[in-house]
């Protein structure tokens, strides 16, 4: 069989990337979830390991909605009275009352016009961003952008990409004012939260920057955030970057699988560019949408983080972050300062981090080790997420590991 030869090929690249300290491994099976209970948050069971419970230390649901028994409410509700699955991209017959919903409560909790539902996160940025890309467009790049956003980049295929020095704004205005004498457009694009290390942009100077060289382009400067890491866990409310820095991109995209806890994607922006994206985008004219269930899941979970409750579980949320990076700094700890509850462990070496990550998990804590190629060489990490279902012993418990692993 042809495939015989393939699989010989595919398994010569695994077995490279193996000697390279580049393969993942074996995925983590969830099994089950325990409640939170004498004063510790939930305890997730792993397949393979019997009855023995680990703290999760590697969550995006940083505010613990996923577990929040609203949210699974109103998704048990919208599955009992509309079914699984949409049925159907939604142009065709998958757009459901629970899309709507969400879509204007995303709209309102950004101060947009107007907002859109993708799949994922990822499928919003692939499905956006080439369409505000033309043949005579230069896209001007942070270096430590997501994954999302280089892929994005490259299916847009751009006439120029640039890649400013990260967060290095006199950088940034660099390439802007060079673009400008070769290009109509310039489309200015950076993480709001960069996820590996939970620093973030300053927003605020980033649209100023592009205020300023606006005019030098006949097409304008378009901003476009990526704030996935951002939204629910980050600023006063929850606005994520763009409150915390008081501006505002152009363009917004975020995702629901993070602090909302659910699943899919989203872009707040302009009424003319959402319907726009209505009737260009392929991602989403000719993907099926998120399930009503979700959306429904999802509407509640914005209403959450909006709400009186919202702002006690980002104040709890803020207390443990801080909490946990002052007993890294307490420790020697290589860190990254900052008030995002991701906080990485700088162990700049893969065996380290292996070891790490191994001894944790011995003790019963999942953290995850991110090396090259997800970090430059010599920054790899333990990437650490608190959550606002943990509670002040489970980070004591982690800091406690850490230090008999030290």
């Amino acid at each position: 069989m042809a495939t015989k030869t393939l699989d010989t090929l595919l398994a010569r690249e695994l077995s490279a990337l193996g000697d390279e300290d580049r393969l993942k491994g074996r995925e983590c099976v969830f099994s089950g979830v325990l409640p939170a209970a004498n004063g510790h948050g939930p305890r997730y069971m792993i397949a393979g390991h019997g009855s023995r419970p680990f703290l999760r230390m590697n969550s995006n649901n940083y505010l613990g909605l996923s577990l929040n028994a609203a949210v699974i409410a109103a998704e048990e509700n919208a599955v009992q009275t509309m079914g699984t699955g949409p049925g159907a991209v939604r142009f065709i017959s998958g757009t459901w009352a629970p899309h709507v919903m969400l879509e204007e409560k995303l709209a309102a909790f950004h101060g947009r016009e107007a907002a859109i539902v993708f799949s994922s996160a990822y499928a919003a940025m692939m499905g956006t961003l080439p369409r505000l890309i033309t043949g005579d467009s230069a896209v001007i790049s942070d270096a430590l952008n997501h994954n999302c956003i280089i892929n994005a980049i490259r299916l847009a295929q751009p006439k120029e990409k640039r890649v400013f020095a990260h967060l290095d704004l006199r950088d940034l205005e660099d390439n802007l004012r060079e673009a400008s004498k070769s290009y109509r457009r310039a489309v200015v694009v950076t993480d709001g939260i960069f996820s590996m290390r939970g620093d973030h942009a300053e927003l605020d100077e980033v649209m100023e920057i592009a205020r300023d060289h606006d005019s030098a382009f006949p097409e304008g400067v378009v901003v476009v955030a990526d704030d996935s890491h951002g939204v629910g866990a980050y600023g006063a409310t929850g606005r994520g970057t763009e409150e915390a820095s008081g501006a505002r991109a152009d363009v917004l995209i975020a995702t629901l699988g993070k602090a909302f806890g659910v699943n899919g994607g989203y872009v707040a922006a302009s009424a003319t560019l959402v319907n726009y994206l209505r009737e260009t985008s392929p991602f989403y004219i000719y993907s099926n949408p998120i399930s009503p269930g979700e959306a429904a899941a999802a509407a509640r979970a914005v209403d959450l983080v909006a709400s009186e409750d919202g702002q006690n579980l980002l104040r709890h949320l803020r207390a443990h972050a801080a909490q946990f990076r002052e007993g890294l700094k307490n420790m020697g700890f290589e860190t990254i300062a900052g008030a995002h509850p991701i906080c990485p462990l700088l162990l700049r070496s893969t065996a380290r981090t292996a070891n790490m990550v191994a001894g944790l998990m011995e003790r019963g804590i999942l953290a995850t080790g991110i090396n090259y190629p997800v970090v430059p060489k010599g920054e790899e990490e333990i990437r650490f997420q608190v959550s606002a279902d943990h509670t002040a012993a489970d980070i004591d418990e982690v800091l406690g590991a850490l230090a008999e692993l030290r």
